[in-house]
């Protein structure tokens, strides 16, 4: 039997008209990440990723609004998302510009560790820094379960969370001054 074969009841933010997230603000997010460079030279990278959280306008901002309160420190993606994609998943020391659900860039957030593992390798720790819901590992199977089951729905896969490869991956914002860590 596959776990979560079957959606549970929608939850509001997963109501059928989810505002697309817009196109990001490629100059902006230039501007953020050479401002970043100037302050921190010593952490110049060939690249860095331009980037949301979740699938949706509102779900986008309720997630980086919760970066900006410091209370989540760590984020989790399919595998499978990266290589659909054509970028390469996060390494530790990796830089990404987290833009708003407007494509507005406003943070800069480094990958200080990560894992690859199936979903329900989960702890309560990683569960509690994400910083979703009740913060527990139970909240987090469901709410992770209903977005990729919702994600990979539209491709006619289904996500089973014993063997699906999860990037966990735990950041630190490091710019711009007044929200860094």
């Amino acid at each position: 039997m596959v776990p979560y074969a079957s959606a549970p009841a929608p939850l509001p933010w997963e109501a059928a008209a989810r505002p697309p997230v817009a196109d990001h603000d490629s100059a902006a997010a230039d501007r953020m990440w050479r401002a970043y460079l100037t302050e921190h030279p010593d952490q110049a990278w060939d690249t860095h990723v331009v980037d949301h959280f979740g699938d949706s306008a509102p779900l986008a901002d309720e997630l980086l609004g919760l970066v900006l309160a410091r209370g989540k420190r760590a984020t989790a993606a399919l595998l499978r998302d990266f290589a659909s994609t054509g970028e390469l998943p996060p390494r530790i020391g990796s830089h990404w510009v987290a833009c708003d659900g407007s494509g507005r860039p406003r943070v800069v957030l480094r990958s200080v560790e990560l894992r690859v593992g199936p979903a329900d390798s989960v702890d309560d720790r990683f569960a509690r820094d994400e910083g979703e819901g009740d913060r527990d590992r139970q909240e987090w199977l469901v709410g992770h379960g209903r977005y990729w089951m919702r994600q990979l729905a539209l491709t006619g896969d289904v996500w089973d969370p014993a063997t699906e490869p999860v990037v966990f991956e735990r950041f630190a914002v490091v710019w711009p001054p007044e929200h860094a860590d």
